[in-house]
């Protein structure tokens, strides 16, 4: 990923916000010589600086045999800029472009059939997801019915060995154009704009770095 450093984000705790706000990844793996993407919902957990994914694909996806090096995408919100929003779009040739938050973690994919394992990720991914949307399904161990769904699935985690972040927000450019495009974005009925907004102006008081 181009990374140029007025881009460049290293706190953690904003992979946090962008897994919160979206646990929806794209998982890239190599097998014999082709990429393959697949996308998935993760189950996410952070100790320090150590980063570990979660979660599980269907038995009949050729990616579990892929185990070994992998890159996982972790899309946070994006949105286009009108060079129409800059105060000095005239003097110094504005054109558009686009803003968005984004992660790369790099590391090592695993696969496993424990049921047990299997039964706890799929609990927890419904708890989290039933309850965002207002209802109450539960995965039930003690029921077979249940139990032999799990004979479907294979379960995944991936230790991240790298993490790559890049967040552009307009940061190569003044005050007065970050403040002008946060306020357009901020009413836009697009709620990944809304939410690009949101990054842009919690970043309003950092220094603006060198490209």
């Amino acid at each position: 990923m181009h990374q140029p450093r007025t881009f460049v984000e290293t706190d953690l705790a904003a992979l946090d916000a962008l897994v919160g706000r979206d646990n929806f990844i794209t998982l890239v793996t190599v097998s014999d010589g082709h990429a393959e993407a697949n996308h998935l919902p993760v189950l996410y957990h952070r100790d320090g600086d150590r980063v570990q994914l979660q979660g599980h694909v269907s038995r009949a996806n050729p990616v579990r045999r892929t185990a070994g090096r992998c890159l996982a995408i972790v899309h946070g919100p994006n949105a286009y800029v009108s060079p129409g929003w800059y105060p000095d779009k005239e003097e110094e040739a504005r054109v558009p472009t686009w803003n968005y938050a984004v992660a790369h973690l790099e590391g090592v994919l695993e696969f496993f059939t424990d049921e047990g394992a299997l039964a706890g990720i799929v609990d927890r991914l419904s708890l989290q997801h039933e309850a965002a949307v207002g209802s109450d399904w539960r995965f039930e161990m003690d029921r077979e019915d249940h139990r032999n769904q799990l004979r479907g699935i294979v379960g995944f985690r991936v230790e991240v060995a790298r993490i790559t972040m890049k967040f552009k927000l307009n940061q190569n450019h003044p005050q007065a154009n970050r403040v002008a495009v946060s306020d357009q974005l901020a009413i836009s009925a697009r709620e990944s704009s809304r939410d690009t907004a949101e990054l842009m102006r919690a970043r309003l008081a950092a220094p603006i770095a060198g490209d």
